[in-house]
């Protein structure tokens, strides 16, 4: 089998929230995309939405140089990276694409409207990646031809920031798909995850339960929504910016979420604190985590105490970037004679160095 060519024309199609996005995160990089249009629209609403695209890219990235992500006088260039294209000129700009996401909005029939033209005008080996966040990627291949270059990449918004790319293929994705793509958004520093093609990825399964139950406490009187916030931001978001969730389940003890989930589930509610089978099993069979040295992670037994050395170093690592966030002020008087933020707070590789 020959080697792929190198993706060097990546297209966004459709121009909204999420396409911008996608777009910013290849021009941060210095990589050259096109955002195009999917909508019909007269020549005079083309031009004006690009004149609204690129004004509102613009104030974004002034946003992010007032952060000190990089200077001022680079804007330019990133913008210059950024290509608009109206649907007249679909034909051409996906004929040449190596790489197309598809970011219509969530509906079967703008789905299956979209995926089949891309499928018709796109190069037989050329990647299509959904960006949607609620259909599967088995339902959405046989909308297209050559359905073993397609898959589902979920960028989370805002999408030129998060690091995290939810990729999920179908049966019949092809491994060099799979692999193009975990490749191609690494050389622009995302973080790409592979998930089954079951509904709901892992972002939106896990947060949906986390939003509930927030709405819940509020709804139960058991703490105001700033209150619920404030806990979100400096507890829980804090806590997993450093350490996995099931890492943290390893860290403190299968045990303990055990017992936890027990006494929940009697005073709360028997089934939404319902304790999992694969956490009774792991208690029953002794697979408590670092300190039995396996639980959902492994933990040579040589290999504990340095694991144990990298957590603290990781949260220092968090909370100075959270001081960069919210009390740049602290940080530089914390740190004499610093002129910049922190390195973290940078574009560099997301989770380098954690």
């Amino acid at each position: 089998m020959s080697t792929p060519a190198p993706i060097k024309r990546i297209v966004a199609v459709g121009a909204g929230r999420m396409g911008r996005g996608i777009a910013l995160a290849y021009a941060l990089r210095g990589q050259a995309v096109t955002l195009l249009d999917f909508k019909p629209r007269q020549a005079a609403d083309s031009e004006r939405l690009e004149a609204e695209i690129r004004q509102e890219l613009r104030a974004t990235l002034e946003q992010l140089a007032e952060l000190g992500m990089f200077a001022a006088e680079q804007i330019d260039g990133y913008l210059a990276c950024i290509g608009v294209a109206p649907l007249r000129d679909a034909a051409h700009v996906l004929g040449q694409a190596d790489l197309i996401y598809e970011g219509v909005p969530e509906t079967l029939a703008a789905k299956t409207d979209a995926l089949g033209r891309i499928g018709e005008l796109a190069q037989p080996d050329a990647l299509i990646a959904s960006t949607t966040s609620t259909m599967l990627a088995s339902d959405l291949a046989p909308m297209l031809s050559h359905p073993e270059r397609f898959l589902n990449a979920h960028w989370l918004n805002p999408a030129f920031l998060i690091p995290l790319v939810e990729i999920s293929a179908h049966p019949g994705t092809s491994e060099q798909t799979l692999n193009r793509l975990q490749s191609n958004l690494e050389s622009i520093g995302k973080v790409p995850v592979v998930c089954g093609c079951h509904p709901g990825f892992i972002v939106p399964r896990l947060q949906t339960l986390i939003m509930n139950e927030a709405a819940r406490m509020v709804d139960e009187g058991v703490a105001s929504a700033a209150d619920i916030d404030k806990a979100t931001r400096y507890g829980l978001g804090f806590r997993f910016a450093s350490i996995g969730v099931l890492e943290f389940i390893d860290y403190g003890g299968n045990d303990i979420l055990y017992h936890a989930g027990q006494y929940l589930s009697q005073n709360l509610d028997p089934e939404r604190y319902a304790v999992p089978d694969i956490i009774t099993r792991y208690m029953e069979s002794g697979r408590n985590g670092l300190r039995s040295g396996q639980g959902f992670h492994e933990y040579p037994a040589d290999q504990q105490q340095a694991y144990r050395r990298d957590t603290l170093p990781r949260r220092h690592r968090n909370e100075k970037n959270r001081c960069v966030a919210v009390c740049p002020d602290e940080l530089s008087r914390s740190e004499p004679g610093s002129g910049s933020p922190h390195p973290a707070g940078r574009l560099d590789h997301p989770g380098r160095g954690s």
